[in-house]
């Protein structure tokens, strides 16, 4: 059988999953997977630049879609009415002298000669910069956190279309990848993946904790959107009449009709993206990233800078799990920090990677679609499987209870089963690197 017969068949029965649902349960259960496989396929797009690219061990994507949801409200918002006059620039002062005193520390330990001297030098800088640091940004923050806290209490965002943050929930991420890289790229492998551990953990607890910033815990509710709202459609004459002329209620018709728009936009994004990946993997770039896979040692012995070559595809894979984050939070409509959880934003990323083929693009792709289909799908198929083989049991019984009440540990049970398989019998993946 051919490559392209076998990936066909592939995705034709991905295609027949999502179709069976539809028919089977809703059309708007369909609708779901599809928009949330379109987004994973491009989240396991980007985690595969870095690992299969390039070897690059990144445990922190988390934090990285959490930026990308992040830049949604800062960018999407309308600024909060008294928020800039009463803290804002204070804040924005604050963060400054922050940024000065990381900046200043970093000439000094550069440009002054080794001892004691730098060493006071650079313990001056950092003490002065936090006081000064503190004492104007912590009055902003008070100022702007007392602004109607019961809605508000965070300082808006610029009001732009929501489009535009997914572009900059790319940049969100690509800077922080850049920050983790200058630190971590250098050294063993192990050091990155704790490092990216880490910095995720910390984006999550400044997202919960700087109410002034987008309301931490209370979330941010009621985010702009590219396409109409449900009650907009259900409200207009023109949409009515359609839905009403295919014989679908106007309120059923409205949620496919939005979903399938969200359908629309998400599959343009991954479709330039991919074929974007797909040019670099073709490239002479390419080519130099995956032989410096292979073998650093033999490519810093041709002159490739590895260190530099590295810190590229980290940034950009971050800056792809970025613009998936910040189409998840637009397609939320809302955003919930506390919703960000490395079980399902690293380890079931990572796994459509695995499951798909590492490498390969067009099976990160595929991974993204089979995952999140098995881990949307398997928690009712299990309930269901396990009503079945307990019918017979005795309304009561601790045992048939306890069967019951297990069903949502399937998808878990499920998600292992299912690597454990990959890795046994195609270990290089679905659609394995050519």
């Amino acid at each position: 059988m051919s490559d392209t017969l076998r990936n066909s068949i592939y995705f034709a029965l991905v295609a027949l999953l999502i179709i069976g649902t539809g028919i089977l349960q809703s059309w708007n259960s369909a609708l779901f997977i599809l928009n949330m496989g379109l987004v994973s396929a491009i989240m396991a797009l980007g985690v595969n630049l870095q690992w299969g690219f390039a070897g690059l061990f990144n445990v922190g994507i988390m934090g990285f879609v959490a930026l990308g949801g992040l830049a949604t409200v800062l960018v999407s918002l309308p600024p909060v009415d008294g928020a800039w006059s009463a803290g804002g620039m204070r804040i924005l002062i604050g963060l400054a002298l922050g940024a000065m005193s990381i900046v200043s520390t970093v000439l000094i330990y550069k440009r002054m000669t080794a001892g004691r001297r730098r060493n006071i030098a650079i313990i001056a800088v950092l003490v002065i910069g936090f006081f000064a640091f503190r004492a104007v940004f912590d009055g902003g923050v008070e100022a702007v956190e007392a602004i109607n806290p019961a809605v508000a209490g965070n300082i808006g965002g610029l009001g732009l279309p929501v489009l535009l943050a997914w572009p900059i929930g790319g940049v969100f991420a690509a800077g922080a990848a850049w920050a983790i890289g200058k630190a971590a790229l250098g050294l063993r492998s192990d050091y990155l993946a704790i490092a990216t551990l880490g910095i995720a953990e910390i984006v999550i607890a400044v997202m919960k904790n700087e109410d002034w910033m987008a309301r931490g815990v209370k979330n941010v509710i009621g985010l702009p959107r590219p396409v109409p709202y449900e009650i907009d459609l259900q409200n207009s004459a023109s949409f009515v009449e359609k839905a009403n002329a295919y014989g679908i209620d106007p309120v059923t018709a409205s949620t496919l009709w939005v979903k399938l728009l969200y359908a629309g936009l998400f599959a343009v994004v991954l479709l330039i993206l991919f074929m974007m990946a797909q040019a670099a993997l073709k490239s002479p770039w390419g080519r130099m990233m995956r032989a410096i896979r292979d073998n650093e040692v033999a490519s810093e012995a041709m002159g490739k800078d590895v260190t530099a070559r590295h810190l590229q595809i980290f940034i950009l894979g971050s800056a792809i799990c970025g613009i998936a984050g910040a189409m998840i939070t637009t397609l939320d409509g809302q955003l919930t920090p506390t919703s960000y959880q490395p079980l399902r934003f690293t380890f079931l990323v990572w796994l459509m990677v695995i499951v798909g083929g590492s490498g390969n693009n067009l099976g990160a792709v595929l991974g993204g679609f089979v995952i999140w289909f098995f881990w949307v799908q398997v928690e009712p198929i299990g309930l269901a499987f396990l009503t079945l083989i307990t019918s017979g049991m005795a309304e009561g019984n601790a045992f048939k209870a306890h069967l019951l009440d297990s069903a949502a540990h399937m998808r878990l049970l499920t998600m292992g089963v299912i690597l454990l398989c990959v890795l046994r019998f195609s270990p290089r993946g679905l659609i394995p690197e050519k």
